[in-house]
């Protein structure tokens, strides 16, 4: 029996791969109580670049963490010239830490 944490999660990778046609790589999403870490995984699953809020050592709200995060990612797949990702936000709800992440990397050059 699955959780409807488990559902969601499931509903809506499966979205992301359908609606996916161009192949692009992805951005996922990983968070825990203090930290928020971001992932670029291509179609096979390779992990193309990565970034997490542990390296931002400053006493900074949850929120200013995730655009730390953000806009080190996308500038990390600008070098990489991977310039249209798609978002893969999980289980979690689009708000907070995850929407900061997300106009961080869009205010920072990426397209999704």
């Amino acid at each position: 029996m699955l959780t409807s944490y488990q559902r969601r999660k499931i509903r809506v990778r499966s979205g992301v791969k359908k609606n996916n046609k161009s192949m692009r790589p992805r951005i996922v999403i990983n968070r825990s109580n203090k930290n928020i870490y971001a992932q670029i995984v291509d179609i096979s699953g390779n992990i193309l670049a990565q970034e997490s809020s542990i390296k931002n050592e400053q006493k900074a709200s949850g929120i200013e963490k995730a655009k730390f995060v953000g806009k080190n990612l996308a500038s990390k797949c600008i070098e990489a010239n991977i310039l249209s990702v798609v978002f893969d936000k999980g289980a979690y709800n689009y708000n907070g830490r995850v929407k900061a992440l997300a106009e961080a990397c869009r205010e920072s050059g990426l397209k999704f």
